[in-house]
């Protein structure tokens, strides 16, 4: 059995003189997903559910419908029936509810199982986990030596002056520690306690991870495992947010508004047009999110009415805390101010990943140019054969002659990206089957030999035939005969500051990455970011006149190896 003690907190990290951890716990939307995480065998290995919740008086926990035994306290901490019923000979755990830790179950049983010792203090380093390396110097900083561990560790410590992260007590002895059936608030007390009765104390170390959860960035990313473990009441969105929704009843959202990763709602929430919402976040009861806002990753509490435009980015707001009244355009191509950790940072000192460069530099006035005049001549020059492809296409595979797929153009721009259709009808269902032996890493996927690919497709692909429909996309304005190889949001989100420079300029039908990649297991993906941001900074004609020379010798080799 386990006793999840929350304590009375001796700073304020929050406004309002109230620390954070209190104000989630008083909140009614919060609390129970709160108390249910900490209760789970997510952060700790051995825990089953089986907990009772200590919680200062006063705290505004009579309201919380949760299934969780909840017990207040003023001074010392009751020992309620419940968990008296812990079996002789086993460990009666008392866990500080401030921090959520994970711990290797094996290892601590382990270390319990040969430990001889009446109370074990334990607490939780993450430097004490496994594949971490240790460098050992002299006085003069010179190298001597390293290590490294490939396991987990624990290791004897000083017994702190406070609460641990958690404390075993054996079961047959808690009496002991008992003034009128409570345990003693006061971590001193207890200490005294021990020495008093001639028991024995033994303090450890172990490797672990730990997330303070009285500061905002512990408890977003609790809260952020909590709901991304949960696999109860998911609702897919319709195809304009690729969201899950966690409890949407009486939520109304408009038709406009984006939803990305899972999102819990309350009750009465409002979401107006054009709003992004990108989870893991939590939308409390009678919440009113206006147009144009922007949540990421974060608590809106009950009550809470977000202004028009506004941008909240890992923050929590419960009880009453209201975000900035100042409102924020949403600009299309340079970053706004956003709400981090409470604070708004203003757009002078806010970093703008999209590169610019003068209206009648080559990157924007002189490239384009060039970009119309050649995709004129190369459509010019293939008009004769374009109907014979796409004659072949139709007869020997059932579907449309063109593949349009959406991709994200200069600024994050969409558009449909044209080729012609190599594979067969339904190929991107079939792709989750195949994930598992992909060749390459990241967000890509390629196989040597397809089995989606069509019966001109391999050709079409080899000789990079299937491309020139793209040239019409860069009339269009929408794509750059060079640029970074055009990806969709799927991939683009897997890291925003590759992402936003990489959106910078135009993608292209050739690339630095397309001529200069290896094709080394493991590394394609390293070199896609590496390539694509490198042109980006680096971009300038004589890069663009180098690549197009380089794909054009690639082209003739890749064609003529055909026959």
């Amino acid at each position: 059995m386990e006793l999840i003690v929350i304590h009375k907190s001796r700073n304020s990290t929050a406004g309002n003189g109230n620390n954070l951890l209190r104000l989630a716990v008083s909140s009614e939307f919060i609390a129970p997903v709160l108390f249910d995480g900490l209760s789970r065998s997510l952060y700790w290995g051995r825990n089953n559910g089986s907990a009772v919740l200590a919680v200062p008086e006063g705290w505004g926990v009579e309201h919380c419908a949760t299934s969780q035994k909840v017990i207040p306290y003023r001074e010392n901490v009751p020992i309620c029936d419940v968990l008296r019923k812990t079996r002789r000979n086993l460990w009666f755990v008392v866990s500080n509810g401030r921090f959520a830790t994970r711990i290797n179950g094996e290892l601590l049983d382990k270390v319990l199982a040969g430990i001889q010792a009446d109370v074990v203090v334990v607490n939780v380093d993450p430097e004490l986990l496994a594949f971490r390396e240790k460098v050992l110097t002299t006085s003069q900083s010179r190298l001597v030596g390293f290590r490294r561990f490939y396991n987990d560790l624990a290791q004897p410590s000083p017994i702190p002056d406070d609460w641990p992260h958690q404390l075993f007590i054996k079961a047959d002895i808690l009496s002991k520690f008992l003034v009128d059936d409570a345990l003693p608030l006061a971590f001193s007390e207890f200490i005294n306690n021990c020495s008093s009765n001639s028991l024995k104390v033994r303090s450890l170390n172990i490797g672990g991870t730990i997330l303070d959860l009285d500061t905002e960035a512990g408890l977003l990313g609790f809260l952020a495992t909590r709901l991304n473990s949960s696999a109860q009441n998911h609702h897919s969105m319709n195809n304009k947010s690729r969201g899950q929704i966690l409890n949407k009843d009486s939520v109304k959202i408009s038709d406009t508004a984006r939803l990305f990763g899972k999102v819990l709602f309350g009750q009465n929430v409002s979401v107006g047009p054009n709003v992004i919402i990108v989870g893991p976040a939590i939308i409390g009861n009678d919440v009113k999110i206006a147009q144009g806002a922007v949540i990421r990753t974060s608590i809106i509490g009950t009550g809470i009415s977000v202004p028009r435009n506004q941008v909240i980015q890992n923050s929590v707001f419960v009880n009453g805390q209201q975000p900035p009244k100042k409102q924020t355009k949403r600009a299309k191509t340079s970053c706004m101010p956003v709400i981090t950790n409470g604070t708004t940072v203003h757009k002078k000192s806010c970093t703008d990943n999209f590169r610019t460069w003068p209206r009648f530099s080559y990157a924007v006035c002189f490239k384009r140019i060039a970009d119309i005049v050649a995709a004129i001549i190369v459509l010019i020059l293939f008009a004769p054969i374009l109907p014979i492809i796409a004659l072949v296409i139709k007869l020997t595979s059932r579907g449309p002659v063109f593949f349009k797929d959406i991709r994200q153009g200069l600024h994050g721009k969409t558009f449909n990206c044209l080729k012609f259709r190599t594979m067969l009808l339904g190929a991107d269902k079939i792709q989750d089957k195949l994930r598992m032996i992909n060749k390459v890493d990241g967000p890509q996927f390629k196989l040597a030999d397809d089995p989606r690919i069509n019966a001109v497709g391999r050709f079409l692909r080899d000789t990079y035939i299937d491309e020139i429909p793209q040239f019409l996309n860069v009339l269009l304005g929408q794509m750059s005969i060079v640029g970074p190889r055009p990806s969709p949001e799927s991939e683009n989100m897997l890291c925003p500051s590759w992402r936003d420079a990489r959106l910078s300029v135009r993608p292209g039908i050739t690339g630095l990455w397309q001529v200069c990649r290896t094709r080394q297991p493991m590394k394609d993906f390293q070199e896609w970011i590496h390539y694509d941001t490198k042109y980006v900074r680096d971009l300038k004609l004589r890069m663009d006149l180098w690549i197009c020379w380089q794909t054009t010798r690639k082209l003739v080799n890749n064609f003529v190896s055909q026959f």
